[in-house]
């Protein structure tokens, strides 16, 4: 503690040829280097200049392994450490770490003498020769250097400086612009729909009330909406599949919302590495009785009597998945040595909460569900499907998703640039307040471009609304993933199978889960306002 080194050795290592091909590998493969020093990451701090003045400073967990240069290989084998600590307070003893800064550096150092392993560090001409790594008849020597430097951070304090927002009004920007996307649905809705829908209504109503008016003559010529109204609430194809994604998506909804809520209010720190991962997947496994239930009074709703099929799908389908590309992965990571790999003990812990925890919990919220009433519809469906009119082109299914999907994207498109970076290039992510606004207005927008598509859907005279407005809204979920292969191609540079594997395996499934729960909201939203309005007909 506190005592300054300068060309420290750590060890000399020899290189073999495998050795050569590993680094050469790592390399290329941009791996990084990762230290803890009393909790605290050892981070790289990069100064951003604007006409050669420095204007900010980032931080990035960890530093390069090494580089490469005209096809040679060098390898960072010099760290300088700086150091920060606090002075002890009245009443307390001993010195307080607040922050921790590692300088990599590619030297050819020399042996001082041929007894002990020691370095020699004062030439300039040493750190102005890299180390190169050579395939054979190699030795790297490996030594550091550590500056003690009083700060006044307090240690409550110390992590502030990692997790310092640069980018505040980039994030603000991009709320703001969300806002207004919101804003400018909601008066869609309120200038366009209600407003049609209220004139539409008491047309309607009107007419069948007038005993004494042509009223087969007046409803012969209204149009639109009203005239699917003994269709609307047919049950849709598939409607075991749907019923299982929506009661799966508000599962990962719950989780997420009370997640972020706890993030946001400041319950886990960073010093608890893998807290936060730990309690989504708890969260995710006590919320299958969510699952369940939501599932079973969707099914019971479409009058579905194979509702042991569907209670088995509610359980297995989307954590069964979620721990198939999760084994898969891990399965590859074993077989190249990785040290990303997840111990067995973790694996079995993992299918302990899915099949001892989770699984229960579905059957136990589908017993639940299906115990209760059936939720009723406001209008009777007819016995005979009415004829579809001849829709154009623009309003197919494939078409009016593509399109209801770039707004709720575009509200997470922001954010979900500094999360790629924070999962993929080792930056820090602690922006839990920035992310929780964006996730409820990611709610509006998914409930109002589904309201919005449905309706206009239900004018054309097409009543098959069911899986449309599911996957109006879930389709941002497939932008996700093609934003992902994008991010492939232009910010990072992977080399080897195992780790396009990793990558793509990662990001499908965080695009799949997307497209679950921004689908749900979808649904869920367009259903009450459909059973809204067609409660206000009064239908004979």
């Amino acid at each position: 503690m506190k005592q300054d080194e300068q060309c420290r050795v750590v060890c000399r290592r020899s290189v073999s040829a495998v050795d050569y091909a590993r680094f050469a590998y790592m390399i290329d493969g941009q791996y990084s280097v990762n230290w803890l020093v009393d909790s605290l990451p050892a981070a790289t701090k990069h100064t951003h200049y604007d006409n050669d003045s420095p204007v900010s400073e980032s931080w990035f967990d960890g530093f390069p392994l090494g580089f490469k240069e005209d096809g040679r290989y060098f390898i960072n084998n010099h760290a300088s450490f700086t150091i920060k600590y606090h002075e002890p307070v009245e009443g307390h003893s001993g010195f307080r770490i607040v922050g921790v800064e590692v300088e990599p550096k590619s030297t050819s150092v020399k042996e001082a003498s041929s007894g002990a392993i020691t370095a020699q560090c004062d030439s300039k001409e040493v750190f102005n020769t890299p180390q190169e790594i050579v395939p054979t008849g190699s030795s790297i020597l490996f030594t550091y250097d550590i500056r003690w430097e009083k700060s006044d951070i307090a240690w409550a304090s110390r992590w502030d400086t990692y997790l310092k927002i640069k980018e505040n009004r980039i994030h603000w920007f991009s709320i703001v612009n969300s806002l207004l996307v919101v804003l400018l649905l909601t008066g869609v809705i309120a200038l366009v729909l209600i407003r049609t829908l209220h004139k539409d209504i008491a047309k309607y109503n009107s007419v069948i009330l007038d005993e004494e008016s042509s009223a087969l003559d007046d409803m012969s010529d209204e149009s639109g909406w009203k005239l699917v109204h003994g269709d609307v609430f047919r049950k849709p194809r598939h409607a075991k599949l749907l019923s299982v994604f929506v009661g799966s998506g508000i599962q990962i909804l719950c989780m997420v919302f009370v997640s972020l809520a706890l993030a946001a209010v400041g319950l886990f720190t960073p010093e608890k590495r893998g807290a936060y991962i730990q309690a989504m997947l708890l969260l995710f496994s006590f919320m299958g009785c969510i699952a369940g239930f939501v599932s079973a009074r969707i099914y019971k709703m479409f009058k579905g009597e194979d509702w042991r099929t569907t209670t088995l799908w509610a359980g297995f389908i989307v954590p069964g998945c979620a721990f198939g590309v999760f084994f898969t992965i891990n399965f590859l990571l074993w077989y190249v040595e990785s040290s990303a790999a997840v111990p067995f003990s973790a694996m079995a812990i993992i299918l302990i909460l899915w099949l001892g925890i989770s699984t229960p919990l579905v059957y136990l919220g589908a017993h639940r569900g299906y115990s209760k009433s059936a939720i009723e519809f406001p209008v009777r469906v007819h016995h005979i499907p009415r004829q579809i009119p001849r829709q154009p082109w623009y309003t197919k299914t494939l078409v009016t998703a593509m399109i209801g999907g770039i707004l709720p994207f575009g509200a997470v498109s922001t954010e979900l640039v500094f999360l790629m970076g924070s999962i993929w290039h080792h930056q820090f992510y602690y922006l839990f307040g920035f992310l929780f606004l964006v996730l409820l207005i990611l709610i509006v927008t998914c409930a109002e471009i589904s309201v919005a598509m449905t309706y206009f859907q239900l004018s054309s005279g097409d009543y098959r609304w069911w899986w449309r407005s599911f996957l109006t809204s879930a389709f941002s979920g497939v932008y996700v993933f093609l934003y992902s292969l994008v991010y492939l191609a232009t910010r990072l540079h992977i080399v080897g199978f195992v780790s396009i594997v990793l990558y793509l395996g990662y990001m499908a499934l965080a695009g799949f889960l997307f497209f679950l729960l921004t689908g749900s909201i979808g649904l869920l939203s367009s259903f009450v306002f459909v059973k809204a309005i067609y409660g206000s007909i009064k239908i004979d």
